[in-house]
């Protein structure tokens, strides 16, 4: 086989991560990702891959396994003693990597810190008015409502140690948006099946086996070395030489080279997460815009923007065929009526008319950002969404820059765009978690709403969050449901693009499972 040559700074970051030394051994995973986690705070980033890495490390009362079925975890046992009331009793013996135990304090204390207002995923706890000791291993979480759902995101609300953080003055969350650094950011304690031993931010973070973990081990490792690698050609690159075992996301170009190759395969299976667009829907005049006011807040524009995409194209040119084109904001394999709802057809001349009665005949210029390096082909969806949306005289100028900084300036508090891309999987596989995220009114005490960034309010789709919450009839819960998710269609609160498809690649050396939700978790890995 003739070996793939890497370009000099490319070479460079490779022999820095030290993917460039002798054979391995035949125990440890080498592993790439296109960028770095931004945190290792489990309470200060709400981002799919940022739980995947700490998933490792960290571990919840549940956890869910590679069939994304919830399993005990910290939690030996959970149980409904009021209407208002789950006990959980603790697994005993457990201890943090720094060998402190953990008991009902850090469950507390846990709890405390991810309701922090600045907590990035204080959504997990959302409607828990109260945790109460029953006694060293046993903590009741006393709801406002009855919620037949509480434990179904739990798998990323993690337990942390209450005397490390208080020790390390990690007692707040990381929050980069107000730009809050806690000492959990970059360095880590949990109770889960891996430790961190090395940390260089945008280098490489090294994972060794928790020997102490509870559970008993059902990979083969020894060592794990995650190296993030921006370039998609020097990811594969590395894979098909031998200098790293697994890699993803796989580039969609590459797939045929890659199984081509001898050694190497692609594995894929369909995603849980949603693309979509957002839109300014909050301020008199969009940033980026040369109106006098704002023309996503007009109904008419956001669906002329809606149905000058043509879906199908972006499919099959963009995606090569891996999406599945969406109508909803949650996936079809999660809500059962999905397929009541249909898309707004492709059709620029319905656009040019929507926009011409929303009083830009002529069209109009503005913003759209997105990051390039955080979904499949994020940079290039856009750049076809740009092209497609000039034709009906809409001109967008296009920003398409690194996650850390693009999540930094759509989020909460910030929110700088006019369009942005963005991706949502719901960490509950229901959807609620999209209507409570994505779809309800910001609320500044509960959280409720943080990640409607563009800041439209619906009070119908408020009473629904409420109402889904708490109805165990399940046709009525799925009516409600559709209700809302055929107003954001109506409405076009939002523009739903399609599911991106799980695409790994690994030596043929490498036995793991891939997981829906796109997480990669080491204790379902085997090296042959």
């Amino acid at each position: 086989m003739q070996r793939r040559y890497l370009s000099t700074a490319a070479l460079a970051a490779v022999l820095s991560a030290g993917l460039m030394a002798g054979p391995a051994d035949a125990k440890e995973l080498r592993w790439a990702f296109q960028t770095d986690t931004t945190s290792l705070d489990p309470m200060g980033h709400n981002v799919t891959f940022t739980f995947s890495v700490l998933g490792n490390v960290y571990e919840g009362l549940v956890r869910r396994g590679a069939d994304l079925e919830i399993e005990p975890a910290l939690a030996e046992k959970w149980e409904i003693v009021e209407p208002n009331r789950w006990r959980f009793h603790l697994r005993k013996g457990v201890k943090f990597h720094n060998g402190n135990d953990f008991n009902a304090d850090d469950v507390i204390f846990s709890y405390q810190r991810i309701n922090n207002p600045d907590s990035n995923v204080r959504d997990r706890v959302a409607g828990v008015t109260e945790v109460v000791k029953v006694d060293d291993y046993t903590v009741d979480f006393v709801t406002e409502v009855p919620n037949p759902i509480l434990i179904s995101q739990w798998e990323s609300f993690f337990m942390m140690d209450k005397e490390w953080s208080e020790a390390n003055g990690a007692t707040v969350p990381t929050n980069t948006t107000k730009g809050i650094e806690s000492y959990a950011g970059q360095h880590a304690n949990g109770t889960g099946p891996f430790k961190i031993t090395e940390r260089t931010v945008d280098v490489r973070t090294v994972f060794v086996p928790n020997t102490e973990w509870w559970d008993k081990a059902t990979h083969n490792l020894t060592k794990v070395t995650m190296t993030p690698i921006t370039q998609s050609a020097t990811r594969v690159a590395a894979l098909l030489s031998g200098e790293i075992d697994m890699m993803y996301p796989a580039p969609l170009q590459d797939i045929d080279r890659i199984n081509n190759n001898q050694g190497t395969s692609v594995i894929s299976g369909p995603e849980l997460r949603t693309i979509f667009l957002g839109m300014d829907q909050f301020r008199d005049k969009a940033l980026g815009t040369n109106t006098d006011k704002n023309p996503f807040k007009d109904a008419r524009v956001r669906k002329a923007v809606y149905q000058a995409i043509d879906i199908e194209l972006i499919k099959k040119r963009i995606m090569r065929g891996l999406a599945d084109p969406t109508s909803i904001m949650i996936s079809p394999k999660l809500f059962a009526l999905s397929d009541q709802v249909s898309r707004w057809p492709y059709d620029p001349e319905a656009s040019k008319k929507l926009l011409a009665e929303a009083g830009y005949p002529d069209g109009f210029e503005t913003r759209m950002d997105c990051p390039n390096d955080r979904y499949v082909n994020d940079a290039q969806i856009c750049q076809a969404i740009t092209a497609m949306l000039a034709r009906v005289g809409i001109k967008l100028n296009m920003r398409a820059y690194p996650k850390a900084q693009f999540f930094a300036d759509i989020n909460r508090g910030k929110q700088d765009f006019a369009i942005y891309l963005l991706g949502w999987t719901p960490s509950s596989f229901d959807s609620h978690n999209v209507y409570y995220n994505l779809m309800s009114t910001w609320n500044e005490k509960t959280g409720q709403g943080r990640v409607n960034y563009g800041d439209f309010s619906d009070p119908r789709i408020d009473e629904i969050t409420k109402l889904i919450l708490t109805e165990t009839d399940q046709a009525k819960r799925d009516k409600l449901i559709l209700e809302g998710y055929q107003i954001v269609k109506e409405q076009a609160y939002y523009i739903p693009l399609h599911q991106q498809a799980v695409v790994w690649a690994a030596r043929d050396t490498i036995e793991l499972k891939q997981r829906a939700d796109n997480q990669f978790h080491f204790r379902h890995v085997t090296v042959k």
